[in-house]
């Protein structure tokens, strides 16, 4: 009884000793941030949002939060792309400042928990000088219709915004069949 008892202190005491090690290693990445160098006032401001949780996985071919440790690459604060938004608690709490041009982005949006990602590409053409986000949220679907119309899972969206103002969205439909579908552009209506 002892012994059983002993171990499960000692693995206690080593998960806790891992999560200290895995919020200092957050802490130092925070540090790290705030003490990049700022760069020209053309850039773009690029937020994820409207998901529990979001992360920008890739700019172009850098590489901007690990999948498997969710550390921001060094090369990424390096450049000064990386900054904190002061809302830690309700989201990753980052969000990138990037040179005005053409990017290819790769997020990661975790609607409903962090076990399961959604994970979306886009090709755009960012302005100097404006505030983007990226908005994931599920596109209800009102009306009537047979009982397996009316079941399947309303599709998940995400619009890309201009200074609060929608230019583009993605929708992504149930496909029946597979369970799973792509994200297509869709038109957006004023």
């Amino acid at each position: 009884m002892i012994k059983v008892f002993r171990r499960h202190i000692l693995i206690a005491l080593a998960g806790f000793m891992l999560s200290a090690c895995q919020v200092t290693q957050q802490t130092t990445d925070r540090l790290k941030i705030k003490q990049a160098a700022t760069f020209p006032e053309n850039n773009v401001q690029i937020y994820c949002e409207g998901a529990e949780n979001c992360e920008f996985e890739r700019l172009n071919k850098v590489v901007i939060v690990n999948d498997q440790t969710k550390r921001v690459n060094p090369e990424a604060i390096q450049k000064g792309w990386v900054r904190l938004t002061g809302h830690m608690l309700t989201d990753s709490g980052l969000y990138l400042t990037v040179p005005a041009q053409q990017h290819e982005m790769v997020i990661r949006f975790y609607p409903i928990s962090e076990q399961h990602a959604e994970v979306f590409h886009v090709i755009h053409a960012f302005k100097a000088n404006q505030r983007y986000h990226f908005k994931m949220y599920r596109k209800r679907k009102i009306g009537a219709g047979s009982l397996f119309n009316v079941s399947a899972p309303s599709p998940l969206c995400v619009d890309l915004l201009q200074e609060q103002r929608p230019i583009r969205r993605f929708c992504r439909p149930y496909n029946v069949m597979t369970g799973m579908g792509e994200f297509v552009e869709q038109r957006i209506y004023y």
